[in-house]
């Protein structure tokens, strides 16, 4: 037998969907696309949830409880596939995510939803890191960056179409449909990816040495991130029924969550050092500010101004067109990346307070839409311009370290901040004033996190720069 010609030009590299790998991307880009629909579709349905389970009190957690699972489950899936090969832990993530799923859609209780929300957690964060792992050991070197770039290619159209068609499920059949209309597409996703699970796994790697290289400390920290966050989402969340116990509780939570982010993130990130350290965090600020105000968007549409399913998802969709405006934007510029980020942080800052006034009397809700394609186009910029920025700041060997690093900030940033905003939102009471007044407070909060993100940028350049 021939060895392969060797690919020297990209004209000599094969397309992602030649013969020999067609069923496996497309099964992959499925897989891909029926996680990110269901995260872009749950802010939309979750005000029809919180009135047919009465778990209006619960809003945030329920996304807190995806975003906190899917944390520790990236972590631990990382680290299983390099030891064990990605399929187990595929197989594995996908059979969670559509359990969860089929859990949510049957929840007759508010209990029963969080607990689902978590499982589809845990199935997203594992599925998604073993695909990566996947990609990296079946498709070439010289095809892994169109790999990459068909992945993140798949989430515009569940964040452009994804709330409408959800809303309009919702509206039509309920809201358990949206969750129920997901599973049967897992099969198909499955069959396509059988080639891909039957490659041979790869002859275990020692691990690099490094201190985010040894499995149990990582699974370890990763499990105290995760308990922590959750622990004190929670207790923060009942603060206004037990306030002394909860508060005790939360600051228990909060020393196992500043324990575990000390052993996932780079040194010296906690405390906000110079170059990388503040990189890292920063996507975590971008997540914070964004996310925290993004889910209940349509709670405030739908509970002040009456907006239906349908019609408050397109909010949310229009914030999707802004992001991929402002990705194509970074991608043309050459500004000093601390430019960009803190242009970013300045148009994500100014969104949230413009969504602000959506819910004030005597304005229209429709003011949300340029308000979200303004913060929209500042997570285009800002975000993406994070990634590459963390990426050029790390020595070859902590790439991949730095990357989880990345996803852990993103995930407890948004996660922190809707639990918080749940808490608010419970607190201020649920009346559709009081989830006006509430929505100001959240904006205003999530709006001084932005500014913070934006002073913070300078932070980025190393001290040499």
């Amino acid at each position: 037998m021939t060895a392969p010609k060797a690919l020297d030009t990209p004209h000599d590299v094969p397309g992602i969907l030649g013969p020999a790998h067609r069923t496996a991307t497309l099964g992959i880009l499925l897989v891909v696309t029926l996680i990110a629909f269901e995260g872009m579709s749950v802010s939309v349905v979750m005000t029809a949830v919180s009135h047919d389970l009465d778990a209006l009190d619960l809003y945030g957690l329920s996304f807190s409880a995806f975003l906190i699972a899917s944390l520790f489950a990236n972590v631990v899936s990382g680290l299983w596939s390099d030891r064990r090969g990605y399929q187990a832990p595929f197989l594995v993530g996908v059979l969670l995510f559509a359990v969860g799923m089929a859990l949510a859609g049957a929840a007759q209780t508010k209990e029963l939803f969080l607990a689902a929300r978590a499982v589809q957690g845990l199935g997203a964060g594992t599925s998604v890191v073993a695909l990566y792992v996947m990609i990296a050991r079946v498709y070439p070197v010289a095809m892994r960056p169109k790999a990459f770039a068909a992945v993140s290619a798949a989430w515009v159209v569940p964040a452009m179409v994804g709330p409408a068609v959800a809303g309009f499920v919702a509206d039509q059949w309920g809201w358990r449909f949206v969750f129920y209309g997901i599973i049967p597409l897992v099969v198909p996703a499955l069959v396509m990816l059988v080639p891909a699970l039957r490659h041979p796994a790869e002859e275990a790697q020692p691990p690099s040495g490094g201190p985010r290289s040894r499995p149990v400390a990582m699974t370890l920290a990763a499990t105290a991130a995760a308990g922590g966050a959750g622990l004190m989402l929670f207790e923060v969340d009942r603060l206004h029924v037990a306030p002394l116990p909860s508060a005790l509780l939360a600051v228990a939570g909060l020393a196992f969550l500043a324990y575990g982010l000390h052993r996932l993130l780079p040194p010296r990130a906690l405390r906000l050092g110079r170059g990388l350290p503040t990189t890292v965090m920063l996507r975590g600020f971008f997540s914070a500010a964004f996310f925290g105000v993004n889910a209940f968007i349509p709670l405030a549409l739908q509970q002040v101004k009456q907006f239906d399913t349908t019609t408050a998802g397109i909010a949310l969709t229009t914030g999707a067109l802004g992001w991929s405006a402002g990705s194509y934007l970074q991608s043309r510029r050459t500004a000093d990346p601390h430019r960009m980020m803190r242009i970013g942080a300045s148009c994500v800052t100014a969104g949230i307070v413009l969504s602000a006034l959506s819910v004030l009397p005597g304005m229209t809700g429709w003011v949300a839409v340029p308000a979200w394609i303004v913060a929209g186009l500042g997570m285009g910029l800002g975000m993406t311009t994070v990634s590459v920025t963390a990426l050029k700041q790390s020595p070859l060997n902590e790439q991949g370290a730095n990357s989880a690093a990345l996803s852990v900030t993103d995930m407890l940033g948004s996660g922190t901040a809707l639990g918080v905003a749940g808490a608010l939102v419970n607190v201020i009471g649920h009346s559709p004033e009081q989830i006006a007044t509430g929505f100001c407070v959240i904006s205003l909060l999530m709006a001084a996190i932005g500014l913070a993100t934006a002073v913070l940028a300078g932070r980025t350049r190393p001290l040499s720069a």
